[in-house]
């Protein structure tokens, strides 16, 4: 009858005691898995990497004065330099000129790509950033692994110098490209500055005069001219004033000769009588600029003035009415022309060539003034078109305007542009500067022997336990109570221990020293190991 086996946990005990009986089943696999690990990791090429520290050097002037020209940020400028550099012409030519990755051309089994990817994957480059500004990058490393520390320190001395190079290079060319694009858009711009200004000096000289600029000249300009013509029209008034008294003169002066009694009797009345009309007529003049017309002097003035030419159309009446009657008085058949020029120093000659120069002075004074009034109606007609005139300038002047403000913009971003390339010419900009050169590696950084080493042991470990349980799962034998007791219903009522003779127990004596001897050895040959691996890297 077979009886099945029901399966329980295990204990820690039972655990330890399966340790303990297959104990050289882990413990020999451990130690074989790490001799090998361990010498294998001997056996491997060494590799010394260089490293070196670039500092980031913040510009020496401060950007409220001269703001640079160069809008990437440095991660981003790192980025673009580092790929120019790991390209694979400038690899090329280091791989060629320094004799790089030999192994890699053997027999010319392998192309020259995988030369520059392996030259890839043993350059590193790790950024540092800064404490005080979190985000803003401090400082950035470079390393390089060879099979040499001379050859590792010189290649990684190459590759640092070609960073400083290409970060002064990257940085004048960005800013002399940003410079000379300004340079060019400042020259469209001044083109079309030019443009715009043509087209003002044009429409300002087609519009010379009814400039909106020009209407307050415009309006001084003819309250001048009315001022002007009413003086002038004054003046006129004068002179025709003056034209009756001197024509009431000469026809005094032909009725004294006509009639030299009843002149010398009423001699002087017309000529008193002119003066006194204008006399009145300039004080009714000056009373009206000062008075209205119901003012009692000016009312006074107007009826003296009507008595007197009232007066005068009388006395001339009386003069035509002798004339007629008597006829002109010749003295000897002779004419009055001939008469005056017997007579020169005569008033009436005086009389004649104030006349003449009376008139010639009203034709003046009438000329003056449609002069005047042409022009009043030029300046009137300027204020009129000024209006209209400053719309279209405005038009015109907004286009130039704009081309001017967006020139002073151009050239304000040019000179700081300038300035920026000068500084970065100088060096005296955003720039890397080595902190710590390549270093000389003294000992290897691959393969880590130490680490390594306790991954074979932790290998060993897993292949021992992993042949433990294989074999105690693969021959079930019953060890200890526990086990019968998923074998047989019963109970157990007595155990029989083990009874050994003397000899088997100098032999187990002897075995058990054996044993720890091995196991000893092997522990101490592992601590040696580990030790020697971590003191040669």
């Amino acid at each position: 009858m077979q009886v099945e086996r029901k399966e329980t946990l295990r204990t820690v005990e039972e655990y330890w005691a399966i340790a303990r009986r297959r104990r050289w089943w882990i413990f020999l696999p451990l130690f074989v898995c790490w001799v090998i690990v361990w010498a294998i990791s001997w056996l491997l090429p060494k590799t010394y990497r260089s490293e070196a520290l670039i500092l980031v050097e913040q510009p020496q002037i401060p950007q409220q004065y001269v703001v640079p020209n160069v809008a990437n940020s440095l991660q981003n400028r790192l980025q673009t330099m580092t790929q120019q550099i790991l390209s694979r012409t400038r690899l090329q030519a280091t791989i060629d000129r320094l004799g790089l990755y030999r192994q890699h051309r053997t027999l010319g089994l392998s192309r020259p790509r995988d030369a520059i990817e392996a030259m890839r994957r043993d350059i590193n480059i790790e950024l540092v950033r800064s404490a005080d500004h979190p985000g803003q990058l401090a400082a950035f490393k470079i390393s390089y692994s060879a099979g040499s520390p001379e050859l590792a320190e010189q290649v990684n001395s190459e590759l640092t110098s070609l960073f400083v190079d290409e970060s002064l290079k990257s940085g004048q060319q960005q800013s002399e490209n940003t410079t000379a694009f300004l340079g060019g858009q400042l020259a469209s711009a001044r083109s079309q500055l030019e443009e715009q200004e043509a087209k003002v000096r044009s429409f300002k000289a087609k519009h010379f005069g009814d400039l909106p600029s020009q209407v307050e000249s415009n309006v001084q300009i003819l309250t001048g001219l009315q001022t002007e013509l009413d003086n002038n029209q004054r003046n006129l008034d004068g002179a025709k004033q003056q034209k009756l008294y001197l024509e009431s003169l000469q026809q005094q002066y032909k009725m004294v000769r006509t009639n030299p009694i009843r002149g010398e009797a009423s001699a002087g009345s017309p000529a008193q009588l002119d003066q006194e009309l204008l006399d009145l007529r300039s004080r009714l003049t000056d009373a009206r600029s000062r008075y209205t017309d119901d003012f009692p002097d000016v009312i006074s003035l107007k009826k003296k003035i009507n008595e007197k030419e009232a007066l005068k159309k009388e006395i001339e009446h009386e003069i035509v009415a002798n004339e007629k009657n008597g006829g002109p008085a010749t003295h000897g058949g002779s004419t009055e022309a001939e008469e005056l020029q017997y007579d020169p120093s005569a008033p009436m000659m005086q009389v004649r060539s104030q006349l003449k120069a009376n008139v010639l002075e009203i034709q003046n004074y009438e000329r003056r003034g449609k002069d005047i009034e042409s022009q009043i109606a030029m300046y009137r007609s300027r204020l009129n078109m000024a209006p209209e005139t400053e719309q279209e300038l405005t038009d015109i002047s907004r286009g130039y305007e704009e081309s001017k403000s967006n020139y002073n913009s151009l050239l304000q971003k040019q000179n700081q542009s300038q300035l920026a390339t000068s500084l970065e010419e100088r060096q005296q900009g955003e720039q890397f500067r080595i902190v710590d050169p390549p270093s000389l590696p003294i000992k290897p950084s691959a393969p880590n022997h130490l680490r390594i080493s306790l991954e074979g042991l932790v290998l060993g470990i897993a292949v021992g336990l992993g042949l433990a349980a294989l074999i105690e799962t693969a021959n079930p034998r019953v060890w200890q109570e526990s086990d019968l007791q998923g074998l047989v219903p019963g109970r157990v009522l007595v155990g029989i221990p083990h009874l050994g003779t003397e000899r088997e127990e100098r032999v187990q004596a002897v075995y058990r020293r054996l044993e720890i001897g091995m196991a000893a050895g092997m522990v101490l040959t592992i601590l040696i190991g580990n030790v020697c691996s971590f003191y040669k890297g």
